[in-house]
This record gives structure tokens, C-alpha cells and sequence, in this order.
């Protein structure tokens, strides 16, 4: 990928999804690029997350869509990871039982398990920090979708597809079949 250290945009010709603007309407007076607001399956003049990181060739473009697939699959192990570190944390557990209604106007006692953690206490640092990566990590993956290139739309969407596929085939999930709506 190709690192362009100065503040000016490269000098490229303009590819059909990239027209360039002068922004002096706005006092600025210097060059700016108009991001594709439709999908597009280019290689060239491809902006990734940061100014000097653009792609610029099928190769560039390949390692990217590797990197970001990589980065969509970090991101669905790091939920699950922070799912079980939290469970492995849990200090105080408490049971809470409510009734509701059964079959044939009967009424059913359920309980809840309500866990907690102590605030001031280093598995809640961790939990913490982890969440800021996640945060970040969800922003980029965001921002990366948000460039409207098909290749690398689908290395987000692929990456979080088996992300989930192989960290979320444990994951005990509740069902409330008294849910109705979805």
C-alpha cells in the first residue's frame, strides 16, 4: 500500500468513483477527493482508514482484503472473549424468582442468576480496556464498510461471518419462548 507522507493528494489521474474538488468554496483553497457513495469494485485510489494508507494496485488490494477479513475475525473473538472473561470474573451471585403465567391460567415461578463483579478490581480494568479495543476495532471496520468497495465490503462481512463461525459455536445462548416479537 502505498504511504503518501504529504498533506497534497497524489497526482493520479481520477478513476471514474473518485472526482476531485477544489474546496476554495470553502476558503480552503486546496485539493480534495470525493469518496464513491455507491458500491464499487476498484483497485486504484483506494483510501484505507488513514490519508497516506491508499491502495493503489490488485496486489495492495488483495493483502488489504486479507488484513481486513483478519481484523473482522479479531473483532467476533474479541466478544466472545470478553463474554468469558467476564464469566470467569463474576464475584457475587444472586437469585431473584418472579411469577408468570403458565399454561392454562397456572402460574410459574422463574429465576434469574444476577452476577456482578467489583468495580475497583483488575478483571474489570481488563474488561474495560478490552471494550475500548472492541470499540475501535468496531469503528474501523465501520469506516472501511463505509468506503463502498465491494472487495473490501465482503472481507468485513466474510471475516465477521467465520469470526463467529469458529469463537461463537460455544456461546450458550438464552431463549425466552414466551419472546414473541423479534
Amino acid at each position: 500500500m502505498s504511504h503518501h507522507m504529504n498533506s497534497s493528494m497524489p497526482t493520479s489521474p481520477p478513476s471514474e468513483h473518485h472526482h476531485p474538488t477544489t474546496a476554495s468554496g470553502h476558503g480552503h483553497g486546496s485539493d480534495m477527493m470525493m469518496m464513491a457513495m455507491t458500491f464499487h469494485f476498484s483497485y486504484q485510489n483506494v483510501p484505507l482508514l488513514f490519508s497516506g494508507l491508499t491502495i493503489n494496485s490488485p496486489g495492495e488490494m488483495a493483502g488489504a482484503f486479507v488484513a481486513v477479513f483478519f481484523l473482522a475475525m479479531f473483532y467476533e473473538g474479541l466478544k466472545i472473549a470478553r463474554e468469558c472473561l467476564l464469566r470467569k470474573s463474576q464475584v457475587s451471585i444472586r437469585y431473584n424468582s418472579m411469577p408468570v403465567p403458565g399454561p392454562n391460567g397456572t402460574i410459574l415461578m422463574e429465576t434469574h442468576k444476577t452476577v456482578g463483579q467489583q468495580m475497583l478490581s483488575l478483571p474489570h480494568l481488563l474488561q474495560t480496556v478490552l471494550h475500548m479495543i472492541q470499540v475501535v476495532v468496531s469503528y474501523f471496520l465501520m469506516l472501511i464498510f463505509m468506503t463502498y468497495n465491494g472487495y473490501l465490503c465482503i472481507a468485513v462481512a466474510a471475516g465477521a461471518g467465520t469470526g463467529y463461525f469458529f469463537f461463537s459455536w460455544k456461546k450458550a445462548v438464552v431463549v425466552d419462548i414466551t419472546e414473541h416479537c423479534h
